[in-house]
């Protein structure tokens, strides 16, 4: 499954960093799907999302930050757990219960935005 930030979120920003898949975005910040991976054009992602990968999106709140779903990997292929719920001081990086995926989902994730 994805990791969402819930509302607890005191904005420290300790977690934008760690992503190793620029999936971590300050609220109110548009997002990208090529941002920080190897993704170009027009694509459908492996959750079922066409989206341009160039094109700026929406961001999904305004108050705090947030985590792209298509882009959020759970760390999968890099790390043994999610970097941003390990360094978050607050604990707000958990489970997103709207977003179930397997271990191979989750690879397959990986392996799509990082050629």
């Amino acid at each position: 499954m994805a990791i969402m930030i819930t509302d607890e979120c005191i904005n420290c920003g300790a977690c934008e960093p760690e992503c190793p898949n620029n999936a971590i975005y300050e609220g109110g910040s548009e997002w990208r799907l090529a941002d920080g991976t190897s993704l170009k054009g027009t694509l459908t992602t492996p959750m079922g999302t066409t989206l341009d990968a160039e094109a700026a999106n929406t961001p999904k709140t305004m108050d705090v930050y947030y985590i792209v779903t298509d882009k959020c990997t759970e760390c999968t292929g890099f790390h043994d757990e999610p970097q941003c719920a390990a360094v978050c001081p607050v604990d707000c990086c958990v489970d997103d219960p709207d977003f179930r995926e397997t271990k191979e989902q989750l690879m397959a994730k990986k392996e799509f935005m990082h050629l």
